[in-house]
């Protein structure tokens, strides 16, 4: 037996011994990384995650796991989880760009090798760098920055790119199931304004502002956005963090005015942000001055200081509200927070209805369905007719002919699916019990029944 395989022999021993001992595991799951055994390693991984619930260092390591044994588009799910939390390390950074530019995105590649190397200038992988086309400059490298001891190198600033492609969405509301009331609220901020604009400037209400939907992911809060461009047949912009941040100083907030200026070029537009609150989190929450001078551009663009911003909606939506900066939800910015809850059964019937569109069917009762699916969210039923598919696809291998879809293949696909909505209740019923000045989560306890 190798010295290896005696140490890793050892450390399993002492992991059965002591099962709830995180550090032991981690320490065995890593150990296995750098002897090439990824598979166990990745097992391992898993067992940690599983005892821990969810431990950021073993999502790290699985993803690692994932990478080693070229398994890409595993280790992407699990990276873009990662990234989306503000404490995302340098190594998060590091690996995503390695796997986006291994998918072909090289430009996304470079702006999170930069993140990765500003947030942990040790993490540097000069390879990496090199087939990313970043180079130091060895002429500046006399006036680098010194950190922990290490000279780092004068990276090259590249030219600003902020623009994001404009879409004209073909879908309208008739292609988004139930929620009629945050319709309406949307009509009479955003449609009734573009469609009667002498009414509204006759009381002096200006044709644009803000909307800030929250709810369970998976809801259909970026679907019900590109929904709205469609049914004014306005342009649509989404926007997503990393069109956004930017490790240079002062490159955020530039970025940020330039997306609101093509915004503005192009209205009437509907300006989306997406997971809103990683780019207007709690100024309170802020550890380095970068992020309150990003807030505060945010606020000037949405106040349209130095421009007119009439003609541009600007819709946001999060899964984290209560990380949102107060100061947003002050009248002319978003001054209409709407709560997205999961579908009610009327709407994922007609949510059924839409997904099985154009697909084989034989008459399927979809309000039953719909009652087996309670607590389901759009995503939810999007993954139980994918199941209900894929078990028919399977059925038509074997017979030679395909068959229809039918209510028992539905209600079978949902019986195996637990809502993915509970988690996220279960985090938002302690916000809205105990940190809900103004009456912001009422509608939380109103769904909650509480």
């Amino acid at each position: 037996m190798s010295h290896g395989d005696e140490s890793i022999a050892a450390l399993r021993e002492a992991v059965k011994v002591s099962p709830d001992n995180l550090p032991l595991r981690l320490h065995l799951a890593d150990t296995l990384i750098g002897l090439a055994r990824y598979e166990e390693a990745e097992r391992e991984y898993r067992a940690g995650l599983s005892a821990s619930g969810g431990d950021a260092r073993f999502k790290l390591g699985l993803a690692n796991a994932f990478d080693k044994q070229g398994k890409s588009s595993e280790a992407l799910v699990v990276v873009e989880e990662l990234i989306k939390s503000p404490e995302a390390t340098g190594k998060v950074h590091l690996l995503y760009s390695r796997l986006l530019l291994r998918a072909g995105d090289v430009e996304r590649a470079v702006r999170q090798y930069k993140r990765a190397v500003d947030r942990d200038p040790s993490v540097a992988d000069l390879e990496l760098a090199h087939q990313l086309g970043i180079r130091a400059d060895s002429e500046d490298r006399d006036r680098d920055d010194v950190v922990d001891g290490r000279q780092r190198a004068a990276w090259q600033e590249p030219e600003p790119n902020a623009a994001v492609e404009l879409e004209r969405p073909r879908i309208t509301f008739a292609d988004v199931g139930g929620m009629e009331q945050l319709k309406d609220e949307i009509r009479m901020k955003i449609i009734h304004p573009l469609n009667h604009p002498e009414l509204y400037k006759a009381y002096g209400k200006a044709i644009g502002g803000g909307i800030l939907m929250y709810g369970p992911p998976g809801c259909g809060k970026t679907h019900l956005a590109r929904a709205t461009a469609g049914e004014i047949k306005a342009t649509f912009m989404s926007v997503g963090i990393s069109d956004v941040l930017d490790m240079w100083i002062g490159r955020s907030e530039r970025n940020l005015h330039e997306l609101f200026e093509q915004a503005r070029r192009n209205r009437p537009c509907v300006l989306f942000f997406d997971e809103v609150d990683a780019l207007a989190a709690s100024r309170a929450d802020m550890r380095t001055s970068g992020g309150r001078h990003l807030i505060n551009q945010f606020l000037a663009e949405t106040d349209g200081v130095n421009a007119n911003n009439d003609g541009v909606l600007v819709l946001a939506a999060t899964n984290a509200p209560w990380h949102v900066d107060p100061a947003f939800r002050r009248p002319g910015r978003f001054d209409r927070i709407l709560f997205v809850p999961p579908p009610d059964s009327a709407a994922r019937a007609a949510i059924l209805r839409l997904l099985t569109k154009g697909k084989p069917v034989d008459n399927i009762d979809y309000d039953q369905v719909a009652k087996k699916s309670d607590g389901f969210s759009g995503a939810d039923l999007k993954a139980v007719l994918d199941q209900a598919v894929e078990a028919k696809l399977k059925e038509a291998m074997k017979a030679g002919v395909p068959k229809p879809l039918t209510t028992r293949d539905l209600v079978s696909a949902a019986s195996g699916i637990k809502p993915s909505t509970r988690e996220w209740f279960g985090t938002a019923r302690n916000y809205a019990l105990y940190s809900n000045q103004g009456g912001t989560y009422d509608e939380v306890l109103k769904y909650l029944k509480m």
